[in-house]
């Protein structure tokens, strides 16, 4: 019986076991399971170690285990490493371990546009951003960074590219939160962000790596000012989607996949 999981702490609020026993039911895989893995961080590689054997074919990773996913791996892809973190895992036969980082590719699967000599504006300079920053940059995007640290974004735009900026221009091709605003509900993202409301008139295009059980305040406004809007439960679909197809080697039902996460029926 073939096994994946998702390994974080805490985990439990992850729409991932959904999503991705969806996809097997759909295309048959009847025998296939996934799993929540809720490891603090100092057993995090005790526990990886351990997966193989306990027939698990690979994991997922978020928070907080992404740059310790990389540094236990045996081999990563070249975009894991200039990242400097992974979020998908695969055991490999001989008990080697391959990682891999589908959040970047994953954002350029969910834009409505080829970010290509677009502008692109990111709020923040943690972990996701990395990925973000690196999948832009590599697009072809002119990627502008603020963060309330200023110091972090710019050792963030040293080592991936990118350049700092004090505050977003009026307009942009498109603007991606990933800080943790707006993970609380009720929480006021313009308080703690470098922009009003009005701003988002000048963002045709929103992407939001927060995803909750309803849109988030940022989200609600940018749907207000007329922008198309990315949520973070299509970013979810999509990075898991590349790590679904890796394991399984089959291509993911990206519908089934997408009405699980939301917790929608599936299409008749």
């Amino acid at each position: 019986m073939p096994i994946c999981g998702v390994l974080g702490w805490p985990v439990r609020h992850s729409r991932s076991p959904a999503m991705h026993e969806a996809g097997y039911a759909a295309l048959g895989l009847d025998d296939w399971r996934y799993q929540l893995l809720p490891v603090p961080p100092e057993l995090f590689d005790e526990t990886v170690r351990g997966l193989p054997g306990a027939g698990f074919v690979g994991a997922n990773v978020t928070i907080p285990h992404k740059e310790a996913a990389l540094a236990l791996a045996d081999e990563a892809t070249g975009s894991a490493r200039a990242i400097g973190a992974a979020n998908t895992l695969t055991f490999l036969p001989g008990g080697r371990i391959h990682a891999d980082n589908t959040d970047a590719p994953g954002l350029i699967d969910a834009l409505p546009f080829d970010p290509a000599g677009a502008t692109a504006v990111v709020l923040g300079a943690g972990g996701s951003a990395r990925a973000i920053v690196w999948a832009l940059v590599q697009a072809g995007a002119d990627v502008l960074v603020w963060n309330r640290t200023r110091e972090r974004a710019e050792r963030l735009c040293a080592e991936i590219g990118g350049r700092v900026v004090e505050r977003p221009p009026v307009r942009a091709d498109l603007l991606v939160n990933t800080t943790s605003v707006g993970l609380q509900w009720g929480e006021d993202p313009f308080k703690a962000l470098p922009l009003d409301a009005d701003a988002l008139h000048g963002y045709p295009c929103l992407v939001d790596l927060v995803y909750g059980s309803r849109p988030t305040a940022l989200t609600s406004a940018a749907h207000d000012a007329g922008a198309t809007v990315v949520d973070g439960l299509e970013i979810l679909v999509r990075q898991g989607a590349r790590s679904f197809e890796r394991w399984t080697g089959r291509p993911a039902p990206l519908d089934v996949l997408r009405a699980a996460a939301r917790g929608e029926p599936a299409a008749a």
